[in-house]
Parts: structure tokens; C-alpha cells; sequence
């Protein structure tokens, strides 16, 4: 199967937003996010605890995307002794740490390089929404793509003329060796891009990314593609692996997330926005996804 056209056209943004440092046995809870999450451990052995499924076990080199929604922890296997944790800015700390890294003893500290990630593809925005669950890759020492993920730990702690562009050039080659990494053993959480080969899928996905808050239904989306309701629904199945309504829910809800993530806009507003008829039927849904009504859900983010 060819994917050349989809990395041809991929679009990447990222905004590495913290250096965690957990000492001890501990836990860092990352809460969740309404953007998909990378983390990349720089030092250290633990796991990422996640909402709905098992842990994911990482150590130096581990590379973990994190779908958005997803409540997940950070968590270390250090000894019980003086446990604590911390984040800053990385670029506040990594300048140290790579100077360090080489001399340090402490195995009982788990270092993460912490970023949130956003996808674009021929125009529609944030693709890589539709992930559904965590994609991890193990970066081995002596791998082009981990002297890649070096530059940029050299370029985020002593950042210059430059540094951001140079940042988003690594970024995205990075990416693409880990989806092709992925595409080659066939991961089934990449089903997404096998559907965005299809023109008739892609047009119904492009129209759900770009105005999740539109009054689509199946009829609807079928209409826009010149099929019939069965033949349509059948075919998006088969490509994406499930329907598109339940798809056209979640991405709603993220969207809603970042609304209530980064505006002051009414909750009922906001539920008017991503296409819900009220704010009980919009807050309801939103608990039952994310554990949090969207009140408590803002209030978490701005405390963060």
C-alpha cells in the first residue's frame, strides 16, 4: 500500500511544553489534554499509566504518543526513599541535563522530554486526532532517528536564530520515521491512514475535521459524497473501523475540550458550537468520556 502522498502532505506543529523530573518512587500525574501528547524519555525506567487500558512501560529511548482526552501518569520505579517529582520549561533544564546525561548515577530518576503535537494533512487540520490509542516506539542508541531527537534536545536548550523552524524540520522527520516504523508492522492504530487514501473517506473526514460542530449525519455525509447511506456507512467501516458518527463524537468533544482548554466562552455556548442541542446532553456526554464535567475540566486547566 502507498502512502506517499500522505507524507508528502503532512503538517506538523509542536510546543514542547515541559522537562518532568521524577525522583524516587513516584507519580507525576499528566492529567489530559485536549491536544494528542508526545513523551520521550530521556533517562530512567517507569511507565505511563493511561485512562482504559494497561500500562505502557517505557525507558531511555521510549517514544509515546498519547491520544487526546486521555488521563495518563508518568511513573517511576525508583526506590520509596525522598520521592518527588518536577516540571519546568525544557529549556530551562536541558541545557544541563545534556551536559550531565553521560555522568549520571541516579536510577532511580525518570527524566521526560513532555510536548503536545498537531497533525495537518492537505489543509484540514489536526489528523492526528484520530488516533484512538497510545503509539510507542523504542528508539535504539545508535538509530538515525535518535540523533535526530538529540539535535533537537540541543536546539530547545540553548534556542537561537532559527531554532524554532529547525525544531519542526526534526519534529517532522521524527514523525514520519516513527508512522513508517509503525506502517511497516502493520500497527492496526494506523488504520487512519489507509483511510485517508480513500477519496470518498477522505472527503467525509476532511468535512468532520474541519466543522466537527456542523449538523452532520449519515445521510448527510453520504449526500456529499454521492453514495447512498448503506453503501457509504459500509465503506467508511471498512476503511476507518468504525462509523463515522461515533468518530463525528469524539471529535466534537476534543474540539470542545480546546475550547474550554483556551477561550472564556460559556460552557453552553461552547456545546452550541461543537453541535450538541444543550449544555445537559453536551456535559453529560463530556463526564462520561473524560471523568471531569467541562467546569471541572477547565478549572484543571488552568491550573496546570
Amino acid at each position: 500500500m502507498n502512502y506517499e502522498h500522505i507524507f508528502d502532505q503532512l503538517e506538523i506543529s509542536t510546543d514542547p511544553f515541559a522537562l518532568c523530573e521524577l525522583h524516587g518512587k513516584c507519580d507525576l500525574n499528566v492529567g489530559r489534554d485536549s491536544n494528542v501528547s508526545l513523551h520521550y524519555i530521556l533517562t530512567g525506567e517507569g511507565e505511563l499509566a493511561i485512562q482504559g487500558i494497561a500500562p505502557i512501560k517505557v525507558k531511555p529511548g521510549s517514544l509515546v504518543l498519547i491520544p487526546a482526552l486521555k488521563s495518563h501518569a508518568l511513573r517511576s520505579y525508583g526506590v520509596e526513599s525522598d520521592a518527588h517529582f518536577q516540571c519546568a520549561p525544557p529549556e530551562l533544564k536541558l541545557h544541563h541535563f545534556l551536559k550531565v546525561e553521560k555522568e549520571s548515577d541516579d536510577i532511580g530518576q525518570v527524566i521526560a522530554l513532555c510536548a503536545h503535537l498537531r497533525v495537518g494533512l492537505r489543509g484540514a487540520v489536526d489528523v492526528i486526532e484520530l488516533i484512538r490509542e497510545p503509539i510507542v516506539e523504542h528508539i535504539e542508541p545508535e538509530s538515525l532517528m535518535h540523533s535526530t531527537v538529540k539535535q533537537i534536545l540541543a536546539e530547545l536548550s540553548q534556542p537561537t536564530t532559527g531554532s524554532r523552524a529547525m525544531v519542526r524540520a526534526l519534529l517532522t522527520q521524527c514523525l514520519i520515521e516513527l508512522l513508517r516504523r509503525r506502517l511497516t508492522v502493520e500497527d492496526t492504530e494506523l488504520r487512519w491512514m489507509a483511510a485517508l487514501r480513500d477519496p470518498v473517506v477522505w472527503a467525509a473526514l476532511r468535512a468532520m475535521l474541519d466543522e466537527p460542530g456542523d449538523p452532520h449525519t449519515v445521510e448527510s455525509l453520504a449526500e456529499l459524497v454521492n453514495m447512498s447511506r448503506s453503501a457509504f456507512a459500509a465503506r467508511f467501516n471498512l476503511a476507518y473501523g468504525s462509523g463515522p458518527i461515533e468518530l463525528l463524537r469524539e471529535l466534537r468533544l476534543r474540539r470542545a475540550a480546546s475550547l474550554l482548554q483556551e477561550s472564556d466562552l460559556p460552557v453552553k455556548r461552547i456545546a452550541q458550537m461543537v453541535g450538541f442541542n444543550s449544555r445537559t446532553a453536551f456535559s453529560r456526554v463530556f463526564e462520561q468520556t473524560t471523568g471531569q464535567s467541562p467546569s471541572e475540566y477547565r478549572q484543571q486547566a488552568s491550573s496546570d
